[in-house]
């Protein structure tokens, strides 16, 4: 574990924190994919998100206490880990984001409490944030419970149980939607931020092989939530999160794919619901 922290906490080469500690770089490199992989035997206790209606009120219930929209549960965002230069004849462009580095494209989802619930971390950099989430497992599950809502960018399509703002309000009552929901939804990016002031190496490049890349980022997700749970408070509060993925344009599979414009529709007239309901007297 030593050797894990170190490497996380110092955005170096594992020759330096073999150097450091006393080992070869061959050690510190195993040593990092077997803690990982360690670490993620027991994620599924440390990174939870709700399954069931008992859980998913549980959930909201929480957000009432500290904030106003009253069917949120959470925040849901994407973020860009930068890795080591790979081969392009093996793995093609994927991984290049449009910014012209290699990354991962991360997306996580975090809870009232601002802990870590969900997060998936193999796609690569060039990956649309919507395309991830109609992808994932969060997804799968979070669409079959009604009246309770993840809060997103405009980088989501909107749907029933993701909200984003209203790109063009037209009226005080969505543009006092927009507000609430961009105020609120920052709770991710203070997440993040966090997150990365406690593991440095998620700020720079990350020099491991692919393969234990992924594992690696979540594993630290992992820690940054027990890290909480401890009240560990290293990381009291968080930097501007100099998040690279800005990219507010819906990808062209949600333009056009005509399942996704059910979820679209749903998700506009769910909107304009909560707009009149909780906006009513403007």
């Amino acid at each position: 574990m030593k050797i894990f922290l170190r490497y996380a906490a110092d955005p170096g080469f594992q020759t330096g924190v073999a150097e450091d500690i006393g080992v070869s770089q061959p050690a510190v490199s195993y040593t990092i994919k077997c803690v990982a992989q360690k670490i993620m035997n027991k994620a599924h206790i440390w990174i939870r998100f709700p399954q069931d209606n008992e859980a998913i009120q549980e959930e909201k219930q929480r957000w009432l206490r500290r904030y106003n929209f009253p069917t949120a549960i959470g925040a849901i965002d994407c973020t860009l880990i930068r890795i080591k230069k790979i081969h392009v004849n093996r793995h093609g462009n994927e991984y290049i984001y449009r910014k012209q580095f290699p990354a991962l494209n991360v997306q996580a989802t975090c809870n009232a409490e601002e802990y870590f619930t969900s997060v998936s971390a193999e796609w690569p950099g060039s990956v649309h944030d919507s395309r991830i989430w109609r992808n994932s497992s969060v997804c799968r599950v979070f669409r079959t419970f009604n009246n309770a809502v993840l809060f997103g960018d405009q980088g989501y399509g909107i749907e029933k149980c993701l909200m984003i703002p209203y790109r063009n309000p037209a009226t005080p009552r969505e543009e006092a939607f927009n507000n609430l929901l961009k105020r609120e939804r920052v709770i991710i990016e203070r997440c993040f931020g966090q997150l990365k002031q406690r593991f440095p190496t998620l700020q720079n490049i990350i020099r491991l092989r692919l393969l234990v890349i992924p594992s690696f980022i979540a594993a630290c997700f992992v820690l940054q939530n027990v890290a909480k749970y401890l009240k560990d408070e290293a990381v009291l509060e968080e930097e501007d999160n100099d998040n690279d993925n800005d990219d507010d344009n819906l990808d062209e599979e949600d333009n056009n794919d005509p399942a996704q414009e059910v979820q679209r529709r749903e998700g506009q007239r769910k909107r304009n619901e909560l707009t009149e309901i909780m906006f009513q007297n403007i």
